[in-house]
């Protein structure tokens, strides 16, 4: 668990919103965004200009842009790797789509996305060097293609860019929050109410830095929404669909701890403690059974909608629910029922 964690540590892009003073003198945009952001070079912030990931007043310019006072400029901006190596593999993995500017692929749980501290290897990320040898490196990152990530052990479609263009045109929807994101869950518990919102700040919990915790302060971590859904309910548990408004690490599974109904099987956030709520026979024997089953925990990102970069038109993809949460459902439905 601690490699899986400290493997979603880092955010894949940095976002940053700079105001210029009211007494900024006239300076070359590429100038003032590299004095401003720490390990930015002029060469990577260039690039940023090129692309579009780099804004004056929420509109393309180039370079040699004269900043003035009150100018606001956004900034994203992939983050540093931590592994300056990033080697080749032949793994299989599943494309669920492919075209001339992305790939859609459907990961399987236990697989994680980049490499990280004491994850060099084995992951999606060498794989797709291996299979895709043109995928961008923007800016020399290390992350080919990848706009986003989900944990080792959630399963799920996940949106990988093929061009440099694709790259920065769909990074910049998950910064706006404007893919539609849907997950399947399991949750301990009956969720009382039919749907709801859970919002609250997420950040690195307090007491354990690997996992992710909700904070009622605004001044602790960053904004998070996540609407729900129930679909089925079994009594001791809960089927659930969840709809991320924002995109925050382990965002679903800290929220719905946070209410009380923490992941089945989620070991890092307690899933893994039985709810003795239950009087049907043999419960806790039933219990075991489902988490040799599902040995991890019971989510899955189910469908991505979002813009294509090149045909500017609304497209969706959905993934059906991996065997092992489709056995422990249907193990769950035939027991409740029983």
């Amino acid at each position: 668990m601690i490699e899986e964690d400290l493997n979603e540590e880092q955010e894949l892009f940095e976002h940053h919103r700079i105001v210029a003073d009211k007494g900024q003198s006239l300076m070359r945009l590429d100038k003032f965004v590299t004095m401003r952001i720490e390990h930015a070079t002029r060469t990577k912030v260039q690039k940023g200009i090129e692309f579009g990931s780099i804004l004056v007043n929420n509109k393309k310019v180039k370079s040699n842009y004269q900043i003035k006072p009150a100018d606001i400029v956004t900034v994203v901006l992939p983050n540093p790797p931590r592994n300056p190596e990033l080697i080749a593999e032949d793994i299989p993995f599943d494309i669920a789509y492919e075209d001339e500017d992305l790939i859609l692929v459907n990961k399987s749980p236990g697989m994680v996305v980049h490499p990280g501290f004491n994850n060099y290897s084995g992951t999606l990320v060498n794989a797709l060097l291996y299979h895709f040898k043109q995928l961008p490196k923007y800016s020399d990152e290390m992350r080919p293609g990848l706009v986003h990530r989900i944990d080792k052990n959630t399963s799920g479609l996940i949106l990988i860019a093929k061009s440099e263009d694709a790259l920065v045109y769909l990074a910049k929807q998950f910064f706006y929050h404007s893919i539609s994101r849907i997950y399947n869950a399991i949750v301990w518990g009956d969720v009382k109410e039919d749907k709801g919102t859970i919002t609250g700040n997420i950040g690195r919990d307090l007491k354990d830095r690997r996992l992710s915790g909700v904070f009622s302060d605004p001044a602790i971590g960053k904004h998070a929404v996540t609407h729900y859904r129930v679909l089925e309910r079994f009594g001791f548990c809960t089927l659930i669909e969840c709809q991320l408004e924002t995109g925050r690490t382990h965002q679903i599974r800290a929220h719905m701890k946070h209410i009380g109904h923490t992941l089945f099987a989620d070991e890092s956030y307690g899933g893994l403690k039985i709810l003795k709520t239950s009087k049907l026979p043999k419960y806790e024997q039933f219990i075991q059974n489902c988490f040799e089953i599902l040995p991890r925990q019971a989510l899955h990102a189910r469908t991505l909608g979002f813009i294509h970069p090149r045909t500017r038109e609304n497209v969706h993809f959905e993934s059906e629910l991996p065997e092992d949460m489709k056995t422990v459902i249907d193990k769950l439905r035939s027991y409740t029922n029983s």
